[in-house]
């Protein structure tokens, strides 16, 4: 895996060194590298919440189950790392946006990823106003 992503940026490498166009490919691939680090993101800080929610499960089990009412039950560490969990997810999130425009300059060094056709801003202002004055 590790193999594949050297050569990967090598490639990428070699054909902005050697004055090449960029091919859609090369963005293509980008765009999937970064979705895939945000569907690990998502996965982890949705685990994140499990933990935390199984946290405050087991301790309410614990309140109906114990014997001395008085008592609470331990304070475990399930929701601290819930939310650590959470926290690694929303950082990794943030760090793959960061990689993906990083190497979306690599790719396209003079103005990135632009879309040739132009903005569509009279519309979106013309149906702003006819909502707010509606």
């Amino acid at each position: 895996m590790i193999e594949l992503l050297v050569l990967n940026v090598i490639r990428i490498e070699n054909r902005v060194m050697e004055k090449k166009p960029p091919s859609a490919t090369d963005h293509l691939a980008n765009e999937r590298t970064f979705l895939a680090w945000i569907r690990t993101s998502n996965a982890i800080m949705a685990f994140g919440f499990v933990v935390v929610k199984f946290a405050l499960f087991v301790k309410q089990i614990g309140l109906v189950i114990a014997e001395n009412t008085n008592t609470l039950p331990n304070r475990g560490y399930s929701a601290i790392l819930g939310i650590v969990l959470v926290g690694i997810g929303i950082l990794m999130a943030l760090l793959s946006y960061y990689r993906y425009k990083r190497w979306l300059f690599v790719i396209f060094p003079r103005k990135g990823w632009q879309n040739n056709s132009k903005p569509r801003r009279p519309a979106l202002r013309g149906a702003t106003r006819a909502m707010m004055f509606r």
